[in-house]
């Protein structure tokens, strides 16, 4: 009985290696020899494509990155060659006493918080219209979210003509229909002047925020909306009990990149104002760019500079950890 047993094992043993056409599978061993060397071809053939463009990203990202981090611990300030023998935290202590840079870090707050919320709350307004079944709904899609493919610079120009206090647009209007005394010089008052800034790239990204919201409005199965009916719901309820509270990942996508976007609004201030917008309405990247390029100041202008990359990797990085636990990333 124990032969027996003994030459079923050898049997199976063989049908393991065996194959339908009556030969016989490869090895163990070499079949993982064959699958490292097919992934180590695959690697050295890929390297003519994907090497140069990673050296690059290298040396003129994360190089230039590591660079001016190593300039903000000098006290570079002119032309000539950074002393590299005495590194220190000088410029990030000098931040601390440094009224322009604390008006500036509000400024910068403010423009991140203010512009993120009124963009969400249109946008998720917007799409909730759009999503109703009226006509032309495409083309009033298509029109707000027309404004998003314009640069920062456009923006710009096109606002600081609607902000003129002469002739611009936003005070004609209002003195036409008997309002007048609302008329100011929005991008000279410091009172307005930032939120001047808000409202319009507000109104150039709002249209991005609907598309967002009305994408993940349309995810949500109409079973739900059925449901809400059913029991009685107003409408109201119905978006603020069940609707709104399922968009959490639109609004989280959305917020990101409109934070960052507002990060990077230094173009859109330097045309409206140059490299002096005032207390009012000064921003970090504005504050970078005049002291490094108009004060010559490097080492101070590379620490705001990181600064600002620092903001930039506490907005993105819990953003991309959570993508990378739900196994989108």
């Amino acid at each position: 009985m124990k032969n027996a047993l003994n030459r079923l094992r050898g049997r199976l043993s063989d049908c393991d290696d065996a194959r339908p056409d009556g030969g016989a599978f490869p090895a163990e061993s070499t079949r993982i020899s064959n699958l490292r060397g097919a992934t180590e071809g695959d690697f050295v053939r890929g390297l003519a494509f994907w090497l140069p463009p990673a050296l690059l990203v290298g040396l003129f990202v994360y190089g230039a990155v590591s660079w001016n981090a190593l300039i903000s611990l000098t006290d570079w300030a002119g032309f000539g060659s950074p002393n590299y023998s005495s590194l220190d935290f000088e410029m990030y202590g000098r931040m601390v006493s440094d009224g322009s840079f604390i008006s500036a870090a509000r400024n910068t707050f403010v423009l991140l918080v203010g512009f993120t919320a009124v963009s969400l709350a249109v946008g998720l307004v917007l799409a909730i219209l759009v999503d109703q079944d009226i006509r032309g709904k495409n083309t009033v899609r298509t029109i707000y979210l027309l404004p998003m493919s314009l640069s920062f610079v456009v923006t710009a120009i096109f606002w600081a003509w609607m902000y003129n206090p002469t002739d611009g647009m936003i005070n004609v209007l209002l003195r036409s229909v008997g309002l007048g005394f609302f008329a100011t010089d929005w991008i000279s008052d410091p009172r307005t002047k930032l939120a001047a800034v808000i409202f319009a790239l507000m109104w150039q990204f709002s249209g991005y925020c609907m598309v967002v919201y009305l994408a993940g409005l349309r995810a949500i199965p109409t079973e739900q909306f059925e449901a809400a009916r059913i029991d009685g719901a107003s409408t109201v309820r119905m978006y603020r009990r069940v609707i709104i509270p399922q968009l959490r990942t639109s609004t989280l996508s959305g917020a990101i990149v409109l934070m960052v976007f507002a990060l990077k609004a230094f173009d859109f201030l330097f045309v409206m104002f140059g490299d002096t917008p005032g207390p009012s309405a000064d921003i970090l990247a504005v504050m970078m760019f005049r002291e490094a390029f108009s004060s010559t100041n490097w080492a101070y202008g590379s620490a705001i500079a990181t600064v600002l990359f620092v903001m930039a990797l506490v907005i993105i990085g819990p953003y991309l950890l959570y993508q990378h636990q739900r196994g989108e990333l």
